[in-house]
């Protein structure tokens, strides 16, 4: 199973900079993965796995903002799309960034 986090929090004051930190810094060395920006990933080998997961996630939630959780199995993760767009460089990696003094 995986254990999807979503989170939305405010960080407008720097009490609610310190909490988001707080927070992510308990996803990262809780075993999460960062899928996108807010949304972590953490594998779990079965449900009560999950539900110390779930409860863990619980205690350690800012006192603001949304912080939301998915359970999913591996065959429903499996399933997941990825579309991915092209990359573009904004960076000239060519002669055209010589500048002659």
């Amino acid at each position: 199973m995986r254990v999807f986090v979503f989170f939305d929090l405010p960080v407008v004051t720097g009490v609610q900079r310190r909490e988001y930190t707080k927070f992510r810094k308990f996803l990262l060395k809780s075993g999460f993965l960062m899928l996108q920006e807010s949304v972590y990933c953490k594998i779990a080998l079965n449900g009560t796995v999950t539900q110390g997961i779930i409860d863990s996630v619980h205690k350690n939630k800012p006192p603001e903002g949304l912080v939301q959780l998915l359970t999913v199995t591996e065959k429903q993760y499996a399933k997941m799309d990825f579309i991915i767009g092209d990359v573009k460089k904004e960076i000239l990696d060519s002669d055209e960034r010589l500048v002659v003094l």
